[in-house]
């Protein structure tokens, strides 16, 4: 495996939450939904973060998605880093909403860029470490806070960042037990990682 096939959100409902997707983001297969029950509080210990080419396409996205029944989290607002806005989906996944643009330079679209999940993981080193060994090739990293890795032809990339950091990005408590409520999919084996997140085989393990 060398890099995230695709990611799997376990949700009560799979019809409503693709609904949501939809009309929301505009998200149809780039992202799978399957149906669970397995119990989870608080903090997920996830992020899918968006990113997008300027401030009115974070509006317009964050706007969509609260009227589609969102909560608002962090509402859209303009930092020394670019605009950004974090909503809670109605089966319960973070989205963050993000442009590293000061302001828009040409036609407003609610065209996504970049798809990212970012994991808040105990030690962004060791996780690392842990990944890289399952074959993942680093793209980007600023030591113990936050790694990035090369999506291949993935249309999700795969981030660490620090649990704590990760909550306080997104204004919600760190705290969180039960299931992260969502699956990764790449290589042919099935594994978890330190912090307990599954990833599961996109293709089977070649015979013996």
């Amino acid at each position: 495996m060398n890099f995230i096939e695709s990611v799997t959100l376990d949700v009560a409902d799979p019809e409503a939450a693709a609904r949501f997707c939809s009309t929301a983001f505009g998200l149809d297969t780039q992202i799978r939904l399957r149906a669970s029950q397995e119990p989870s509080t608080g903090f997920r210990g996830f992020t899918m973060a968006l990113t997008v080419s300027g401030p009115s396409a974070v509006e317009s996205l964050v706007a969509t998605a609260l009227e589609a029944g969102a909560t608002e989290l962090k509402p859209v607002t303009k930092s020394f880093w670019g605009h950004g806005g974090v909503v809670r989906a109605p089966d319960g996944t973070i989205w963050k909403v993000a442009t590293s643009a000061k302001k828009d330079t040409g036609t407003t679209t609610r065209e996504i860029d970049e798809i990212v999940i970012l994991l808040g993981v105990a030690d962004v080193a060791a996780s690392k470490r842990f990944y890289v060994g399952q074959g993942l090739v680093v793209a980007k990293s600023f030591g113990r806070v936050y790694t990035e890795f090369d999506s291949g032809e993935s249309p999700v990339k795969l981030a660490l960042y620090r649990r704590r950091a990760l909550a306080k990005d997104v204004g919600v408590s760190p705290d969180g037990t039960g299931s992260h409520r969502v699956a990764l999919v790449g290589g042919t084996e099935s594994f978890t990682d330190p912090d307990g997140f599954a990833w599961e085989a996109a293709v089977p393990a070649p015979a013996a």
